[in-house]
């Protein structure tokens, strides 16, 4: 069973936040302290999506962010720090939102709506896996809070067709201390989830969820966001009051 925080606890809970985070006084390393993860979603919006599989994807990541299950591991870890963006070719990466620090239910519900309604940008750019890491290391590097984890979310249907491999990325960009997982929606030739495995995940923990299509993007999405927020060694988290999210592995 989910627990839900009452409004009037959540009230008190953002005030706190706000008061808190707010003060100057607030050091940089208790803001490290108190902001467990900087999460990087990075969507797949090539040539090889087309229409109605951008509208599932971007449909299903937002409707996996604010799946309740999701909602609630957001609020038990005290919120993460989120920024999304859409990536294609080499030069081709565009800013869904910016960094947000997400704690609570209306939070979660704001960023899900600007996944759901972000107009595509590009549909006719070849995929250029490296530069969307690199992408996300700058942006990693911009980021205004300093979190204990960094965690780049990176979901896609096939291989680098453009520009360097990502161990090209790996080499050049400061990744080392970055966890890579990957989101891998099945079906195209040669196999995407051999080269995620082998490619593109990295990092102590690391791994890739397997979506047998862009249909089953929400639901491989919603596991991988809460191995990602509450840690992939952890298969049951319990939430007070008898509650607990399960977590399968």
């Amino acid at each position: 069973m989910v627990v839900f925080w009452t409004s009037k606890a959540m009230q008190c809970a953002r005030l706190f936040v706000v008061l808190v985070i707010g003060s100057p006084l607030f050091s940089s390393a208790a803001i490290a302290q108190s902001c467990g993860l900087s999460l990087v979603l990075a969507i797949d919006v090539s040539s090889s999506v087309d229409e109605e599989e951008y509208r599932l994807q971007m449909h299903g990541m937002a409707g996996a962010l604010s799946d309740a299950e999701v909602v609630q591991a957001i609020g038990l870890v005290g919120g993460i720090q989120l920024l999304a963006f859409e990536w294609s070719g080499r030069y081709d990466q565009t800013d869904i939102f910016p960094w947000r620090f997400v704690a609570f239910e209306e939070d979660v519900i704001t960023v899900a709506n600007e996944i759901r309604n972000h107009p595509r940008v590009r549909s006719d750019m070849p995929t250029a896996l490296g530069y969307a890491l690199g992408y996300a290391s700058r942006r990693l590097d911009e980021a205004p809070l300093l979190c204990g984890r960094k965690v780049v979310d990176v979901s896609g249907d096939g291989i680098t067709n453009e520009g360097f491999e990502p161990y090209h990325a790996y080499a050049a960009f400061p990744l080392q201390d970055v966890q890579v997982n990957g989101l891998v929606i099945r079906g195209a030739e040669p196999d995407p989830v051999e080269y995620y495995e082998d490619e593109v995940k990295q990092g102590p923990g690391s791994f890739i969820e397997i979506a047998s299509g862009f249909s089953d993007y929400q639901r491989a999405m919603k596991r991988k966001l809460l191995r990602e927020i509450l840690g992939g060694a952890l298969s049951e988290v319990h939430t007070g009051h008898g509650g607990s999210i399960s977590i399968l592995r």
